[in-house]
């Protein structure tokens, strides 16, 4: 029987991070988009360097291989996600870095799954995520049956808007490729704070 992954993603405070670490979800995410209200590029995050027992993943939109760098060189992320609109020649080479690769897509009624197929050998897993112009971050759930169409066999996160009722629906969709399932804003107290009471609900 498999066993679904979690990932707890729009992090930046340290307390709050801790915090979220003790309850061990498989994954902790973290936004170097600047324009995101969960953007954590503004503070010092020398404390991750000495977290462990979690996976830690530095997400990007359309990121320079520069910036994408000075992350990692000055944090031991376990893994990147891409979620802009980053070619298949960029996601190796920054697989190449020694971390996972997490490519992200927004979906919708019209999004076309073959696009995937060139990233297929160059990423660890996917991200479908609501499409929408903020590239995540939203609150809102995407229709699931969409799903229905991606026919590759890359393991793949579930994101957007899952919330406590919704998450409970993720974990019962009879998919073996789902890995995982992201959650962010539904479980905050304010953007990039989450609510620890509410995570330990879905966190056990």
């Amino acid at each position: 029987m498999r066993t679904l992954k979690t990932k707890v993603c729009g992090l930046r405070d340290e307390e709050n991070v801790m915090q979220v670490a003790a309850l061990k979800p498989d994954y902790i995410g973290f936004i170097f988009y600047e324009k995101s209200a969960r953007y954590a590029g503004h503070g010092d995050l020398a404390f991750l360097n000495e977290l462990s027992g979690t996976k830690k993943v530095a997400v990007f939109v359309n990121a320079t291989e520069k910036e994408i760098d000075s992350v990692l060189t000055r944090y031991s992320f376990d893994a990147v996600q891409l979620h802009g609109n980053e070619r298949p020649e960029f996601c190796e080479t920054v697989r190449q870095k020694n971390v996972e690769l997490i490519k992200a897509f927004g979906v919708d009624s019209g999004f076309d799954f073959n696009q995937l197929e060139v990233y297929r050998s160059v990423v660890d897993y996917f991200l479908f995520d609501t499409k929408t112009s903020l590239h995540g971050g939203s609150g809102r759930q995407f229709d699931w049956s969409i799903l229905d169409g991606y026919k590759e066999n890359t393991p793949y996160f579930l994101s957007g808007g899952i919330d406590k009722a919704t998450f409970q629906s993720a974990t019962s969709l009879q998919d073996e490729r789902l890995y995982c399932i992201d959650v962010n804003s539904r479980f905050e107290l304010e953007p990039g704070i989450k609510s620890i009471p509410l995570l330990k609900t879905i966190l056990k």
